[in-house]
């Protein structure tokens, strides 16, 4: 069983970073996806470890994976929506 992984951050000072955010959630919980949330804010371990997984150093929240898998950031997240290629994005098919 593949687990959906969302980093986080639970106190982002960017309005636009917890629209995202807010974004990623409703749509999972639209899809009826059960994912876990990673918080970043909580440990600046956590923030490294989400930024070496992606390969970026300066990445923000929200990415996702699926189990260890990279699926994507905000955007490519956004354009599997609109494509209607959310399972897709997220490797569940």
């Amino acid at each position: 069983m593949s687990s959906i992984k969302v980093y986080y951050s639970s106190v982002s000072g960017s309005r636009e970073v917890k629209q995202r955010q807010e974004d990623v959630i409703r749509i999972l919980d639209a899809y009826k996806i059960n994912y876990e949330l990673i918080d970043i804010s909580i440990s600046l371990k956590k923030l490294q470890q989400m930024r070496r997984k992606v390969s970026s150093p300066k990445a923000l929240p929200p990415q996702i994976f699926n189990d260890q898998e990279y699926c994507g950031d905000f955007e490519m997240f956004h354009k599997a929506k609109e494509n209607k290629e959310i399972l897709k994005f997220l490797k569940l098919e």
